[in-house]
């Protein structure tokens, strides 16, 4: 049950660009997670796009537009190969919608945030990564 955020200041993409980036982005967690592709997991896997007007999102010093990524995992699913993996991966795809180079790198953030088990619910009840894992089992075998 991942979810993928990201945050930008207004009018830096196109809304074509945004929609492809938006599935991309969830896309590209799925695989750093390790979860299968298919409609199950892709319906769990939740993505968000907030743009914020512009002058609101910015460093001291200069205008440029920055990227935050905020991406929400079950404890546990992401290894830390697999965590460097997805902040490389989502970089170059931010870089690449926004038509930035990889110099630009610096100007994306991604922050993951690790959900404690038993902290997360949905479906009236409490959602556990083993549960999880076994429906990626189950899914993966039907």
């Amino acid at each position: 049950m991942p979810m993928i955020q990201l945050t930008l200041p207004a009018g830096v993409l196109e809304e074509t660009a945004r929609r492809e980036l938006q599935n991309t982005l969830a896309a590209t967690l799925l695989k750093w997670e390790g979860a299968a592709d298919n409609a199950t997991f892709r319906a769990l896997s939740w993505s968000h796009v907030e743009e914020v007007p512009a002058g609101r999102f910015t460093a001291l010093g200069d205008d440029l537009p920055r990227f935050r990524v905020d991406v929400t995992v079950p404890e546990g699913a992401l290894s830390t190969r697999r965590k460097e993996g997805l902040v490389k991966e989502v970089t170059d795809h931010v870089l690449a919608a926004a038509g930035l180079s990889p110099e630009d790198g610096l100007r994306v953030w991604v922050l993951i945030n690790e959900q404690p088990e038993g902290t997360w619910g949905a479906g009236g009840g409490i959602v556990k990564f083993e549960d999880l894992k076994a429906l990626a089992r189950q899914t993966a075998n039907a």
